[in-house]
């Protein structure tokens, strides 16, 4: 994968982590100061739609994160995820992807508020997921 994907990927990662992990404190704290902008992250972070079995989906994000992040550090680091880190990326952002796109659904057509920094978080998985195609288009390993 050239350099300037992986980097991409890391530097998306890690915005993405750093939004959830923001997100969440929010989803804990409910503190109304940390919603910037319209005030439409109230209306998402306070519907029931915010959490997956009680797990907030800010949470799910961070682990999402970190899991790719996880990836990219230890791809030349471990045999098998060097072997698998082509599918596990596209695997992972396909997850995230399809959650996305649901998430997206959900925002316009049902809750009828867009977050931004939920949009934020959808926009780094949604360029995560079209950088795993590109790599397993170029190299594919199946």
């Amino acid at each position: 994968m050239d350099k300037w994907m992986v980097r991409a990927s890391v530097a998306l990662a890690v915005i993405g982590v750093l939004v959830s992990v923001y997100m969440t404190i929010y989803k804990v704290t409910g503190n109304e100061g940390m919603c910037l902008g319209s005030g439409d992250c109230s209306t998402v972070n306070a519907s029931r739609f915010s959490e997956v079995n009680g797990i907030p989906v800010a949470v799910i994000g961070v682990i999402g994160y970190l899991a790719i992040l996880g990836v990219h550090l230890f791809e030349n680091r471990i045999a098998f995820i060097r072997q698998n880190a082509t599918l596990m990326l596209f695997g992972m952002g396909l997850v995230g992807f399809v959650f996305t796109v649901w998430l997206v659904y959900v925002e316009i057509a049902i809750l009828k508020a867009l977050c931004p920094f939920c949009v934020t978080s959808q926009v780094a998985m949604t360029l995560i997921f079209i950088l795993a195609v590109i790599r397993l288009v170029r190299n594919p390993q199946v």
